[in-house]
């Protein structure tokens, strides 16, 4: 029998209950003087996942193209399905990790992606494969709407840049590794280990956050969301990118294309309405009417156009002429790798005076002058290299300079929705270069490749225009 004096034993909490709580870290973690790097780390996983299957994909079509005998416009929606339901899912996410935790959502980001990536190197059928693609995606929303915000409150207030910069590196190495990663795997295992890789990556990401990221000590429990105008923008994006590969080949009459784009332009006059009558709309229509936000916008979409579209063209080149999956992604790897090089390298060979303004017009004039020397070269791995190269250096110089144009521009209480406007325009942009190059591909067998970098010189060229015509930024 229990004394007067002797302490209860600690309640349990219902499994269910146990589930949906965060896990604090054990004492010798949190009080180790660089535990905050322990959770940088843990969050660079996540970083790298994302970036490195973003571009490791395109390097399965040929491979998916025979398994299945598809035809590249239906082939390409593994990529499509992932990137639309990514970009519906970014701003809900956040909003439920507001209120349940970052590191609730985070973690169980990393199940669903590590689950679904299995699940797609095992998938039976192509259009099993696209599903599992958008459970994926609801994984990678999970990570990546946390991501930031898990750095952001690990790190110490003069080392956020440090540590931000640091997971920007993951990112940049995640996107480099992608393309050599693919080939390599493609033509040595299949394109089944594209997926299966996710795997052994996820667990251990998935341990290590359990034991080292923090927990969220600050929620936000009052946020309405609009989940009408999701679904408007989710419809609008999604018929219209249908009715872009309906025209690429897919297999749907040219009255289901033709309906298709009826759909999407009356859902996106519908999701605008809704946007000026909801209380607390998806997106502010306000910051859309500043100047240098809609430029920039603009500017990161077709950034990202540019940025993925030569993923899907370098490789359906290059296997089409006879090159493996491995040299293609070898080739391909030279793009992001300039990107990544320029990113994070600008600030030291850049004019320090020079403004975020002109850094967007030099980067994105330099993307659009190797378009046009890509038009009128042989499209060999002799001349791709090196331009691609220079054509990620150009992305990397425009792409900081741009976000920085458009956070400078909106009010400090609306940076969240600033930061989503972006996230949104990068993911609407990165599924446009994919689907415009196999629309150009599909319409003009002989010439389908010059026909995709005119597309894509024409994006880089809208580019330098918003950039040209966007006012110094100045915070309101």
């Amino acid at each position: 029998m229990r004394g007067p004096l002797t302490p209860a034993p600690p309640r349990r909490r219902p499994w269910p209950t146990f589930l949906l709580h965060e896990r604090p870290r054990p004492d010798r973690i949190r009080n180790r003087p660089g535990a905050w790097w322990l959770a940088v780390g843990t969050v660079c996983f996540g970083a790298f996942m994302g970036q490195l299957d973003a571009s490791i994909v395109t390097l399965t079509y040929r491979g998916l193209r025979t398994e299945f005998h598809a035809p590249l416009a239906a082939v390409e929606w593994v990529s499509l399905a992932y990137l639309l339901a990514l970009v519906a899912l970014l701003v809900p996410m956040g909003r439920l990790a507001d209120a349940h935790g970052r590191k609730l959502l985070y973690l169980y980001g990393f199940v669903v992606f590590t689950a679904a990536s299995a699940a797609c190197g095992l998938a039976p059928t192509l259009g099993a494969l696209v599903g599992f693609r958008v459970v994926q995606a609801v994984g990678a929303a999970m990570m990546q709407a946390n991501s930031v915000a898990l750095v952001a409150t690990s790190a110490p207030r003069d080392r956020m840049r440090t540590a931000l910069g640091v997971q920007a590196a993951a990112q940049a190495l995640g996107l480099a590794l992608g393309p050599t990663v693919g080939g390599a795997l493609v033509s040595t295992l299949g394109w089944r280990w594209v997926f299966g890789i996710n795997v052994p990556i996820g667990v251990v990401a998935l341990v290590a956050g359990h034991y080292l990221l923090p927990r969220t000590r600050s929620r936000n429990t009052a946020r309405s969301f609009d989940w009408p105008g999701l679904a408007l923008l989710a419809l609008a994006t999604t018929a219209a990118l249908l009715g872009v590969s309906a025209a690429s080949g897919l297999a749907v009459p040219g009255w289901g294309a033709a309906v298709l784009f009826a759909v999407a332009l009356a859902a996106g006059w519908g999701f605008v309405v809704r946007q000026g009558r909801a209380a607390t709309p998806l997106l502010d229509l306000a910051l859309l009417r500043l100047r240098p936000v809609a430029a920039g916008l603009v500017g990161a979409l077709c950034g990202y156009l540019v940025l993925f579209g030569p993923l899907v063209l370098v490789p359906v080149v290059l296997t089409g002429a006879g090159s493996s999956e491995l040299a293609a992604g070898l080739v391909l790897t030279a793009l992001p790798a300039g990107f990544a090089v320029a990113a994070t390298g600008a600030d030291r060979l850049l004019p320090h005076g020079m403004s975020d303004r002109g850094r967007c017009v030099v980067g994105a004039a330099l993307c659009a002058g190797t378009l046009g020397v890509l038009l009128v070269v042989p499209l060999g791995a002799v001349w791709l290299t090196p331009l691609l190269a220079v054509l990620g250096v150009g992305l990397g110089v425009f792409t900081p300079a741009n976000n920085t144009l458009i956070m400078g521009a909106v009010p400090s209480s609306s940076s969240g929705t600033g930061g989503g406007l972006v996230n949104m325009a990068r993911g609407l942009g990165t599924a446009l270069g994919v689907a415009l190059v196999t629309l150009a591909l599909h319409l003009s067998m002989g010439y389908g490749a010059r026909l995709a970098l005119v597309l894509l010189l024409a994006a880089a060229a809208l580019a330098a225009l918003a950039a040209w015509c966007s006012p110094r930024a100045t915070r309101v």
